[in-house]
């Protein structure tokens, strides 16, 4: 961790395709908790999503993490490390699930340091818990499959 990481305030932006619903995202998320004694969630506004959608995810963020004084919610709109940067994260917090997921990240992690003068810290999802990704589990609920084991339910 860099030194100015350590000198400026404590807080890790936990956003993009962060699903807390799904295990192994919340696991991810306390993981961060740990490491950094606060983790702002952040909701991305998206204009290909009803607004609808987002406001009720936004909501089920806000009953989930209510009354944690480690953990804040918050929307955003535009570039995840501006975002992050305009709520004085001191980084941006990533869960990986495999490979793939980790060239991805490590390749952001680069471009947003290069950019925005912004640090990741990339964190493992435990294998037992991150083997069903949160879009996955949206495709199944539409098909009308049970993925209570792979959820928790606000």
């Amino acid at each position: 961790m860099s030194q100015a990481m350590e000198t400026e305030k404590r807080s890790a932006f936990f956003a993009g395709s962060f699903n807390p619903f799904t295990v192994g995202h919340l696991d991810i998320l306390e993981r961060g908790v740990a490491l950094f004694g606060h983790v702002t969630v952040a909701l991305g506004v998206n204009e290909r999503k009803p607004e609808s959608e987002s406001e009720e995810r936004f909501r089920e963020l806000e009953k989930l993490f209510a009354g944690r004084g480690d953990v804040d919610v918050v929307r955003y709109t535009g570039l995840t490390a501006q975002a992050a940067l305009g709520h004085g994260a001191c980084c941006l917090l990533r869960g990986v699930r495999g490979v793939a997921d980790f060239e991805y990240e490590r390749n952001m992690a680069e471009v947003n340091r290069q950019l925005f003068g912004i640090d990741t810290v990339l964190l493992f999802a435990d294998p037992r818990l991150s083997s069903v990704s949160s879009s996955m589990v949206r495709e199944l609920e539409h098909f009308g499959y049970d993925t209570s084991r792979f959820v928790i339910k606000p």
